[in-house]
């Protein structure tokens, strides 16, 4: 006989409320017919509730009529179970086995440092620059930047460890401000796969392909909250309004997420930043009647981004009201721009070297970061492109448009 509270008990919290009102009436000892008649609920879905309610059970570990009774711990599930039998075929020990359950686990995990950065002391606010262009937008875009990742120049052409990485890009952020206009808004655009990999294990966080890695994730998560914390920093004392952009990544789909909850807790109390919070993986942004719009590229290809923009319903309206329309992706770490539908997608490039992966494979691609000004009705006036390796003085070409 099943043991239905036994099963409400082991799946705790994840239990619906039909399923949680069939288990404790077949508990009572109520056959499925009894309680179609008392409940009304169809029959199959009387059946169907008790079958995920089992479901659910045996993830955890739980499976009385297969003589599992264990439960698993947080963040893992069940894997299988092995039992031995005595001479005589009775069961006399079970092991069951578990296994990382990866979605859990990102989920703890981002749980764990939002909360840890509610902790940390807030930003200040601070008075924004004294004098700034009302009509000017500029969008700083990173993309691809891969910290963490390890490469050797006498394989990949160009070294890049996190010490280097810290460098590149925080020289880069600096040159792309002071090569550009005093525009009242800067928005951070940050398109993805900032972290090279997403988990304490340096693979990839789909497939589970091994990477080279620089550093442990514990000294990645705080590097990253440095630099970026110090980026946001350096936009505030150059723009009265920032904007942040966190996009996910193929590369680091948690790491976005805490990377942009990190960001809204410690600048809360400056009310001159917002931060882009959706959970969606396109994000968009008007300025005036100039509609910038954001996808790192790994769900939808540059050519075809435009009628995602022009359909979805949450920013059809945006679509509407601009009378420009920019389109901003990464992912495949060159330059590219397409002109199609009404917009014009730029797929930008990545500050970082190649790895070992890339340079094997032939793939080359110009390395940089772009510093985009534009104007409320204009539209696009004016832009800064930062190449690494060379002087400070130098790393960046001013062009007027």
């Amino acid at each position: 006989m099943t043991d239905w509270l036994g099963l409400l008990e082991a799946v705790g919290d994840d239990v619906t409320d039909r399923e949680r009102e069939v288990a404790e009436l077949r508990a009572s000892g109520r056959s499925i017919t009894e309680i179609v008649k008392e409940t009304g609920i169809h029959l199959r879905n009387v059946q169907r509730y008790g079958t995920n309610l089992k479901r659910k059970a045996s993830a955890v570990g739980y499976s009385p009529e297969a003589d599992a009774r264990g439960r698993a711990p947080e963040g893992y599930r069940v894997k299988g179970k092995s039992t031995f039998y005595d001479a005589d075929g009775v069961p006399i020990r079970t092991w069951v086995k578990t296994e990382a359950d990866k979605e859990t686990m990102a989920r703890i995990l981002i749980e764990r440092l939002e909360l840890g950065s509610t902790n940390f002391a807030p930003y200040k606010s601070t008075k924004g620059p004294a004098q700034v262009d009302d009509d000017l937008l500029t969008l700083l875009t990173i993309t691809d930047f891969h910290l963490g990742m390890y490469a050797w120049a006498a394989e990949t052409g160009d070294d890049w460890d996190v010490d280097i990485a810290r460098d590149t890009l925080l020289d880069a952020v600096q040159a792309m401000i002071k090569g550009s206009p005093k525009s009242k808004v800067g928005v951070l655009n940050q398109l993805g796969d900032f972290l090279h990999f997403d988990s304490l294990s340096a693979v990839t966080p789909m497939s589970g392909h091994l990477l080279d890695a620089d550093t442990r994730y514990g000294k990645l998560v705080d590097l990253a909250i440095e630099v970026m914390t110090q980026t946001v920093k350096m936009m505030l004392a150059r723009f009265e309004v920032v904007h942040v952009i966190q996009a996910e990544g193929n590369h680091d789909m948690a790491g976005s997420v805490w990377l942009r909850k990190h960001i809204k807790h410690v600048f809360k109390h400056e009310p001159r930043l917002t931060v882009d919070d959706s959970e969606f993986p396109y994000y968009a942004y008007l300025h005036g009647r100039t509609m910038l719009a954001f996808h790192h590229g790994h769900k939808m290809k540059l050519a075809q981004l435009h009628k995602l923009f022009a359909s979805e319903p949450r920013f059809r309206a945006m679509w509407g009201n601009s009378d420009h329309t920019y389109i901003h992706a990464g992912h495949l770490h060159h330059e590219k721009v397409v002109e199609d539908g009404g917009a014009i997608a730029e797929q930008h490039p990545t500050l970082s070297s190649r790895d070992a992966f890339a340079a094997r494979g032939g793939w080359v691609s110009m390395r940089g970061a772009k510093a985009i000004t534009y104007h409320k009705l204009d539209g696009e006036v004016h832009r800064v492109t930062v190449r690494p390796k060379v002087s400070a003085k130098q790393c960046f070409n001013s062009e007027l448009i």
